[in-house]
C-alpha cells in the first residue's frame, strides 16, 4: 500500500480530473472505458458506479486485477494505478456516493436493482506531473536532446507494493 503522503498526492492529482479509464480483462483482450469518480476523498480505494448488468461487472468478477489511468493533458498530469476490483451492492454506500450526475445514468434512481459500485483497492501506481508550460517543456526537451541527456519534465514517482 502507499503511504499517507502518496495518497494525499494522488488525490491532489486526480480529484479534479474525476474521469479515469478503467481497464479490465475481457477474455484475452484488455478493454478500457471512462469511469467517473464518486468519492470526496482518497484512502487507497477508488469508487465508481456501474450498471450491474454491464460487461465490466462480469469482467471484474472473472478477473479482479484492474488498472485505472487518469490524464489531464492541459496540466500535463498523468496517474496510472493498478489494484483489485470487486462489485459492491451495499445500499448504504450507494446512498453515500449518489449524486445528480450519477442519477442521469440511472433513470430509475438509486433504488434500481441494477445500481451497484465498483470498489478498487489500489495496490500500486505511478504518476507524472509537470509544473512547467508547454514552451518551457519544449525548451527542456531541445536542450536535453542537444546534450544527449534525458530532460527533467517534472515529478515522476512510483508508489505502493511491487
Amino acid at each position: 500500500m502507499s503511504s499517507p503522503e502518496h495518497k494525499e498526492k494522488v488525490w491532489d492529482l486526480i480529484r479534479h480530473i474525476k474521469t479515469g479509464m478503467l481497464t479490465t480483462l475481457h477474455g484475452e483482450e484488455l478493454r478500457a472505458r471512462p469511469m467517473h469518480l464518486v468519492q470526496d476523498e482518497y484512502d487507497g480505494t477508488l469508487w465508481f458506479f456501474t450498471d450491474l448488468e454491464s460487461e465490466k461487472v462480469f469482467e471484474v468478477e472473472n478477473d479482479s486485477d484492474v488498472c485505472v489511468a487518469f490524464a489531464d493533458t492541459h496540466d500535463d498530469t498523468y496517474v496510472s494505478m493498478t489494484g483489485v476490483g470487486r462489485i459492491v451492492k451495499d445500499k448504504a454506500l450507494i446512498d453515500k456516493f449518489w449524486n445528480p450526475f450519477i442519477g442521469a445514468w440511472f433513470p430509475d434512481g438509486k433504488g434500481s436493482p441494477n445500481v451497484g459500485l465498483i470498489e478498487i483497492k489500489i495496490q500500486k501506481g505511478e504518476y507524472w506531473n509537470s509544473d512547467t508550460s508547454k514552451m518551457v517543456s519544449f525548451f527542456k526537451m531541445a536542450k536535453a536532446n542537444a546534450k544527449d541527456e534525458t530532460p527533467n519534465m517534472g515529478e515522476h514517482e512510483k508508489f505502493g507494493t511491487s
